[in-house]
């Protein structure tokens, strides 16, 4: 993965919404009879084109040169292997004089992110407990598709697990203490990393086996829920890899996760490793501090309960 900040192609929601009607008619070479703008992260912006025969597609734009291809990419290969629906990728196209960032376009998933849908919070034990069991299945069933090196799962190229992370973690490391010099991240943070870098041949001393497909970022937001918040899919997987199984888990302790025992049951049904809690709160820590490198966005409302999970983990080893 490269660690470097992202330069970002400017496209505001006018803009996004009015390209995209553009591209499902050049696309599709259907009527649009109406569009809604979805929203947008760091890079990405998402609007749902309408058609005349009542379809509905969402065009994804990648502000960032070399992102459509990986996405559009991972969506088809995690739709083969998940039984949840994950969108099915309609069209892809590079961008030109006309358009100015690379897009794609999906299937609509009905319903609402779960972060969203507060309602579930209050549901019972039993009910969130079968929630967190449909998820976990899914995403285990995923990992069960693996390859004979670990890597991204376009190009995967190493024989174990830590010849790829290795190396990426000490760049994220080596970037984050460069940012902390020139005042952009805070010493609490190096501390941090410092004090679990000490400790990294301890944390991963266990290899894992197997180089698994993961999803790369699924947390409750990237959950949808219909009626009912029965399931109706999984959205918005980032830097998918072949990799650590566990590599995928940090994931569910973050925003409202833990309300749901996502993590806790998904070790429970598929077991894991001895180091297991150490690895995700070194992965979450490391994962967050290299999304504020590549995007410039710091979220403290994430990063701080990483800080304090980290150093509360490493006093169990």
């Amino acid at each position: 993965m490269d660690i470097g900040k992202v330069k970002v192609i400017p496209m505001d929601k006018r803009q996004a919404t009015e390209l995209a009607e553009y591209v499902v008619r050049e696309q599709l070479k259907k009527r649009v009879v109406g569009t809604k703008y979805l929203g947008g992260g760091s890079f990405g912006r998402a609007v749902c084109v309408r058609l005349e025969d009542g379809a509905k597609i969402v065009v994804k734009f990648l502000c960032a040169h070399g992102m459509m291809e990986k996405e559009a990419h991972d969506l088809k290969l995690l739709k083969k292997h998940c039984p949840i629906k994950i969108p099915a990728v309609c069209f892809e196209r590079m961008s030109d004089e006309k358009i100015p960032a690379d897009c794609y376009g999906m299937e609509l998933i009905e319903g609402k992110s779960c972060l969203f849908a507060l309602g579930m919070l209050f549901m019972s034990k039993r009910r969130r407990m079968e929630f967190a069991d449909k998820i976990t299945a899914a995403l285990h069933t995923i990992h069960e598709c693996t390859n004979s090196l670990f890597g991204d799962t376009m190009s995967p190229d190493c024989h174990n697990w830590l010849d790829y992370y290795r190396p990426f973690a000490e760049g994220v490391l080596e970037r984050a203490e460069k940012m902390s010099k020139e005042g952009r991240l805070s010493q609490k943070v190096i501390n941090a990393m410092h004090a679990a870098w000490a400790k990294f041949d301890v944390i991963f001393s266990e290899q894992p086996q197997e180089a698994c497909l993961i999803h790369g970022d699924l947390n409750v937001g990237n959950i949808m829920v219909g009626k009912s918040y029965a399931v109706t899919g999984i959205i918005d997987p980032l830097n998918c890899l072949y990799a650590d199984r566990e590599y995928d888990l940090f994931q569910f302790d973050n925003l409202t996760g833990k309300r749901f025992y996502l993590r806790e049951t998904y070790v429970r049904k598929y077991g894991a490793s001895r180091y297991c809690m150490q690895k995700l709160a070194f992965y979450g820590l490391w994962n967050e501090v290299y999304c504020y490198i590549r995007s410039g966005v710091l979220v403290n409302i994430i990063l701080n309960p990483l800080i304090k999970n980290m150093y509360r983990q490493l006093k169990e080893l």
